[in-house]
């Protein structure tokens, strides 16, 4: 009893410097009121690209930031490579193959490609796009609200469905706004829906954590 009152207790001091206040409907909500959406960009490789097409993309690229009227975060995860799912995949058509050579090879690859992750160093790079709307910016809040609001960020975060659909919709302007702009200049992006946001936070918070396929579902996972 003792031990799972300390664990709690940990756990809501961790919770208390954390910026997060919830994650909904593919949105991120911050204590403070704001809300992100984050998208996962893809990369170009802009070196094998002609002159002509690098041209293109750095003018599309100008384009795309002088449309800007607010500010976005661009952030880069390196991340150890995660093949867990094409093990398991590569296991599952070893012990369906009826072919004794295939399937020694089969399982030679496997051991091939687990000790190359093991002894070297392979990572991963993901990018991702920070999209921010703060509805609550621009209020002017009184002198008590501002204290209050500072020693107690939390209490400022109380949307009703109404307000939080009204917040969103604004959001995902912007969010449409970047994918078309980036989108001509050669980058497509996807936003991350809530249980990807939850995968992508853990992550963050637990680097030294072994990479996995995917977490537990959403409904085990404490979000708020």
């Amino acid at each position: 009893m003792k031990n799972e009152e300390t664990k709690n207790s940990s756990k809501n001091s961790t919770q208390k410097y954390l910026e997060i206040d919830t994650i909904q409907d593919n949105v991120v909500v911050l204590k403070d009121g704001g809300l992100r959406a984050v998208l996962m960009a893809s990369s170009v490789n802009f070196d094998l690209k002609s002159t002509d097409e690098q041209e293109s993309i750095i003018h599309a690229y100008q384009n795309f930031l002088n449309s800007l009227d607010f500010p976005v975060q661009i952030q880069v995860s390196t991340r150890p490579l995660n093949i867990a799912g094409y093990l398991s995949y590569l296991r599952k058509l070893q012990k369906t193959q009826r072919n004794e050579l295939l399937r020694v090879q089969a399982k030679e690859y496997i051991q091939f490609l687990e000790e190359l992750i093991d002894n070297a160093d392979i990572v991963s790079k993901t990018f991702y796009i920070v999209v921010p709307y703060d509805p609550v910016a621009g209020e002017d809040n009184g002198v008590f609200d501002q204290i209050t609001s500072a020693l107690n960020p939390r209490s400022k975060v109380r949307y009703s469905k109404e307000e939080f659909e009204q917040h969103k919709t604004q959001l995902w302007q912007r969010v449409n706004n970047i994918m078309y702009g980036l989108k001509r200049a050669r980058v497509d992006m996807v936003p991350l829906e809530t249980q990807e946001l939850i995968e992508l936070f853990y992550s963050y918070m637990n680097p030294d954590s072994k990479p996995r396929e995917s977490l537990d579902s959403i409904q085990d996972l404490d979000i708020t």
